[in-house]
């Protein structure tokens, strides 16, 4: 047996203990979800089963959590990864006012943001922009303890052992259904009692298989996990902090708005295309 044929079976093995543990650990989790309250705790104990099951399959494996690519020697990555979802999702949502699938800004919003800060309701802009750069620091940062449990699972460690057995095309697309398929029963959850759910899930695997293809690029260009964590909190942040609650909605919002909507996947896929090109180019 050939070196390279026994690495990619020692990565197929390391994969599939990976598997099993993400879905052990995760069934724990969306029990609580499902069956306990309240549930927002039980949500951060979600995002935080792909790093545990990543944790214990390099134990089983007998390689050091150290081996995970923890060190950012390049900060430009890093500030990369905060700026591209601000860009996308502002795209995405200035797109969405102009066609009229809802406005800009919802006065409740800042009403409430106004008793939240202690700032007067009149001054709206200062109100607006005071949220908005706390939300973009401080809530991100806060944040980054959810994200970092999911990044540390799909950019730490299963990108890594996909990239031993596949192309970067490959693991871009496959890391991207897995992980979107990972939040299958959070959307079944929430739009199950519609007649929409097939549309909003896969509005949500677009965006995701398009936001894993520029992860994985900033990752293996990093050699870090660290750029994938805060491009996850940043667009979380923007997105269901930021965009979402300042826009008014219609009838036509919710086939557009947020993650499950089509306005953001559309956008995010010709972001992945551009940087699937640029991957080739590079020879990544």
């Amino acid at each position: 047996m050939t070196k390279s044929t026994t690495e990619k079976k020692e990565a197929w093995n390391s994969l599939g203990i990976f598997f099993l543990l993400l879905i052990t650990f995760s069934s724990i989790a969306y029990y609580a979800i499902l069956k306990l309250n309240p549930t927002s705790i039980y949500v951060g104990l979600l995002m935080m089963c792909p790093a545990l099951a990543s944790f214990l399959t390099l134990k089983i494996k007998g390689r050091p959590i150290s081996s995970l690519p923890w060190s950012l020697n390049n900060l430009t990555y890093l500030k990369f990864s905060y700026f591209t979802p601000i860009l996308y999702v502002s795209i995405a949502y200035i797109l969405l006012w102009i066609f009229g699938f809802g406005s800009f800004f919802n006065a409740e919003t800042i009403s409430e943001w106004s008793a939240e800060l202690g700032i007067a309701e009149s001054n709206q802009t200062l109100v607006l922009f005071t949220m908005v750069g706390l939300l973009l620091t401080v809530g991100v940062i806060k944040n980054l303890g959810s994200t970092l449990g999911e990044e540390i699972g799909w950019r730490g460690f299963l990108i890594f052992e996909l990239r031993k057995v596949m192309s970067f095309k490959a693991l871009a697309i496959v890391s991207g259904v897995i992980w979107a398929v990972w939040h299958y029963p959070i959307i079944n959850l929430m739009y199950s009692r519609g007649d929409s759910l097939l549309l909003h899930i896969s509005a949500f695997t677009l965006m995701i298989v398009g936001m894993s293809v520029v992860l994985a690029y900033y990752t293996f260009k990093s050699n870090s996990l660290w750029p994938a964590a805060i491009f996850h909190s940043v667009h979380n942040i923007y997105i269901q902090k930021i965009c979402t609650p300042l826009t008014i909605s219609n009838e036509s919002t919710s086939f557009w708005i947020d993650e499950y909507g089509f306005m953001i996947p559309i956008v995010t896929t010709v972001f992945a295309v551009y940087f699937w090109v640029k991957a080739g180019k590079e020879g990544l």
